[in-house]
């Protein structure tokens, strides 16, 4: 029997969820009674929403205000009852809301939506409310809720705002054509792992900028079943897995792309690395199984032979797998291992860029990593060998190349080796150097300083985190600023 069930869920044992501050539930009221009392503003706003969703509303106030007044002349669906609510009134109604001024009145109209046992709203009253409204982003026939528990309407709405930017206006026209095809989709004999394809295919088409009338149904479908499964002598058999090497950002879980995000939503195996957020990690679809699958330098650590054994196999399995490194998995992340492993297996793999370290630092800090006559270029660079010792074919000079920007990954064990190095063949001691520990995150740390000293200033500092040093002239002025700043705050916390 599949471990996936009809609804896409995988049916192992998983631990429950916990936490959940109130359910989400949408009300159909398309032809349904609604009640609701108050002649306010805000019960006019109330009373737009629900016959906007389709109620037929019956709203009573003595006397209504302009608001309500305006909405009822211009929405035949809003009936004005100029009488105070009576008990009886609640019968037939699907749900209630009232707009109380005093705290007797509101009680007495929950205590009668109770005994009607009619879901009840006492707009701001959380402690009488059965059921909430949320924050509403409208794209119907899709719409999002936005709720928290009344805690914060503010940030409700701040959250609205950030959701709105992130949805194209067409996303409206696909959730219509997504009704459509639903119904069709019906009428086809599909197993569910294969519906759950067709709407995976549907989704990446909708979020990749397509118009849904670029897209027909039965090119989907066909994409869905190319990507599922294959047929030999008129037998389905699973199709091969796929894996995919997920940028995870260099630690702030807000600078995960969309591709990435939506990469893991559709994952049934995510292996992920020890310096991925755990935000990030619980960005995945929740059914996914997680494996923490940490190299870290000088510690146990998973073997990458173990890692790419573990990713051909559990796509040969015909599992979808996202490989979820720090940063971008292309920089110094030995995709190239896992590519050629799974290339030679046969299965699929794509990668989704990421944000890298330096990138991540740079902004943190304020940072240009180039400068017009100042920083030509900008060079990437590892101090970590295979034998965790420095490397020793760095080309040295252009390193010391005053004109140069280095990043310098997996630095922090071997930064005094490479100080002296520098040093050695010739780089101004004078050179900016700048540690940043845990690059972009809450609790990041820099360190500042020069070539000659960044070495001891580090190690009075015990970093413990992921570290990545930038070196070069082109962060002289930017890099002064930036110490000011972080002197100024901690003189702020002392105070």
């Amino acid at each position: 029997m599949s471990d996936i069930d009809e609804d896409g869920r995988d049916r192992r044992q998983k631990e429950p969820m916990r936490g959940l501050a109130s359910l989400p539930v949408f009300f159909d009221l398309a032809g349904r009674r609604a009640l609701l009392a108050g002649g306010t503003a805000r019960a006019a706003w109330k009373a737009e929403l629900l016959q906007a969703a389709g109620a037929q509303v019956d709203v009573f106030c003595a006397p209504p205000g302009a608001e309500l007044s305006a909405l009822a002349e211009s929405c035949p669906s809003v009936r004005l009852v100029l009488r105070h609510w009576r008990p009886e009134d609640f019968q037939g109604a699907t749900l209630a809301i009232g707009d109380f001024q005093t705290a007797p009145e509101a009680a007495a109209f929950h205590a009668a939506a109770r005994l009607a046992r009619t879901p009840v709203n006492l707009i701001d009253r959380p402690e009488l409310c059965d059921f909430q409204i949320g924050t509403i982003i409208d794209r119907s026939p899709l719409v999002i809720g936005i709720s928290t528990k009344g805690a914060s309407p503010v940030f409700a709405l701040v959250l609205r705002g950030w959701l709105e930017a992130l949805l194209p206006q067409a996303v409206k026209l696909w959730a219509g054509a997504a009704e459509v095809w639903r119904a069709k989709l019906k009428t086809r004999a599909l197993s569910p792992r294969r519906q759950r394809r067709f709407w995976e295919v549907f989704v990446g088409k909708a979020l990749g900028g397509h118009p849904p009338e670029a897209v027909d149904f039965d090119t989907l479908l066909a994409a869905a079943e190319s990507a599922d499964t294959h047929h030999h002598g008129g037998h389905e058999s699973a199709s091969q897995g796929s894996v995919a090497l997920v940028g995870a950002g260099p630690g702030d879980p807000e600078l995960i792309t969309l591709k990435a995000l939506r990469v893991l939503q559709a994952a049934d195996v995510v292996l992920y690395d020890d310096l991925v957020a755990p935000q990030i990690i619980n960005m995945a679809r929740r059914e996914a199984e997680k494996i923490a699958v940490g190299k870290r330098g000088y510690r146990p650590s998973c073997k990458q032979d173990d890692i790419v054994a573990q990713l051909v196999a559990l796509a040969q399995e015909g599992k979808r797998v996202v490989r979820l490194k720090g940063g971008d998995p292309s920089i110094f992340g030995r995709a190239n291992e896992e590519i050629a492993a799974l290339t030679t297996a046969g299965i699929p793999v794509e990668i989704v860029a990421g944000i890298t370290a330096a990138s991540g630092a740079a902004a943190s800090l304020k940072l240009s990593l180039t400068e017009r006559e100042r920083a030509r270029r900008i060079q990437f660079i590892t101090a970590h060998a295979h034998d965790g010792r420095l490397p020793e074919d760095i080309d040295w000079s252009s390193v010391c190349d005053p004109r140069a920007a280095t990043a310098v990954y997996m630095g922090l064990r071997t930064l005094e080796a490479l100080s002296q190095r520098l040093l050695a063949q010739g780089i101004d001691p004078s050179t900016p150097a700048v540690l940043v520990e845990r690059a972009t995150c809450i609790d990041e740390r820099r360190v500042f300083g020069t070539i000659a000293d960044l070495p001891a200033k580090a190690a009075a500092a015990a970093p413990n985190g992921p570290c990545l040093v930038l070196i070069g002239h082109a962060f002289d002025h930017a890099a002064a600023v930036a110490a000011k700043e972080d002197d100024a705050r901690v003189r702020a916390l002392g105070s």
